[in-house]
């Protein structure tokens, strides 16, 4: 894609671009915790490339006069939809008019792949900005919050400490992940998910195929560092009924990536249950030096009350908002 009249033009990254095309990825860099609420730093430029080389991510820069100026990246080999990861414009100038040629571009190289795979792309920081001009193409959104558990620096520990649930009745009990409760988490998760917003941006949740690739990639570190002595299951009459995952990203970042209960057993409180048990092994886990744990966090839509309030029960705090934008295969 070629504007004549301002000379730009986008097109995937090549190896005789690298050079150029540092200082505008080393800016991003530097901007990801800040613009862009990054929990990590993200790969460096040598890690970057090398992704890149590898096909793990595709990288779509903006040419201005022949200098690079934006860039997006996106990937298809992580989960059934195309992920756009990331629109960058060089010292945040001129983001929206760069991120929509850069948006074309995207859409014209994935044209083929969306004929049966959604976008998802996570509008995080800065991004947000872009809502009204994507909404052109047929992007849509869900709100979503960010919540978390701080290790130190908050009173999160001394809310939970606080919180008194009411006992389990006698057919529940809560036990730590084993192997063995594999497919009975596909079947929880599935049936929690296969109607909830994150199914539009990842249809995986429709099928049990799908979840089944979801939970593997939870469980085999696919995703980050799976803690099985911290995800928690709830059993009824010794049958799985429900699951809270955990996980740990950059060795010190606690994840909740999945919270599920069979519908029979929704409205008594049970979830709050698994979340303490989780939450309590993961500041033992800290506290014992096993883990440096420093914080747990997770996300829910931000109309979802009673998820909300069951996480500021004990002592989560939202941190930010930001808008989960996905694109309908029947917007093609």
């Amino acid at each position: 894609m070629t504007d004549e009249n301002q000379n730009f033009e986008a097109r995937l990254l090549t190896p005789n671009d690298y050079k150029a095309f540092a200082t505008v990825y080393n800016d991003f860099v530097n901007r990801a915790v800040t613009e862009y609420n990054f929990e990590l730093e993200p790969l460096d430029f040598e890690g970057f490339i090398d992704a890149v080389e590898k096909k793990l991510i595709e990288c779509v820069v903006l040419f201005e006069n022949a200098i690079p100026v934006a860039f997006l990246v996106y990937t298809t080999t992580i989960s059934e939809a195309i992920e756009l990861n990331i629109i960058h414009s060089f010292k945040m100038e001129n983001m929206v008019e760069r991120a929509m040629y850069l948006l074309k571009k995207f859409l014209e190289l994935t044209k083929a792949e969306r004929l049966d795979k959604i976008v998802c792309y996570p509008m995080l920081g800065s991004q947000k900005d872009l809502i009204g001009d994507i909404a052109r193409y047929g992007f849509k959104f869900v709100g979503i919050a960010v919540l978390r558990f701080m290790m130190a620096g908050t009173n999160s520990r001394d809310i939970l400490k606080i919180t008194q649930l009411a006992p389990l009745d006698s057919e529940y009990k809560l036990v730590d992940w084993q192997d063995k409760y594999f497919e009975d988490a596909v079947e929880v998760v599935q049936e929690g998910f296969e109607d909830s917003a994150d199914a539009l941006f990842d249809p995986r949740f429709k099928t049990i195929e799908g979840t089944r690739d979801i939970i593997t990639k939870i469980v085999k570190n696919i995703y980050a560092e799976f803690l099985p002595e911290a995800t928690t299951i709830l059993l009824c009459n010794n049958i799985p009924v429900g699951f809270c995952f955990m996980n740990l990203t950059g060795g010190r970042i606690a994840n909740i990536p999945i919270v599920a209960i069979r519908k029979e057993h929704q409205g008594k409180g049970l979830s709050k249950h698994m979340l303490k048990k989780s939450v309590e092994k993961l500041i033992e886990l800290a506290d014992n030096g096993i883990k440096p744990i420093s914080e747990v966090n997770t996300t829910t839509e931000t109309n979802n009350f009673q998820a909300l309030k069951m996480y500021r029960h004990l002592g989560f705090k939202e941190d930010y908002n930001y808008p989960q934008s996905y694109l309908p295969t029947k917007d093609l």
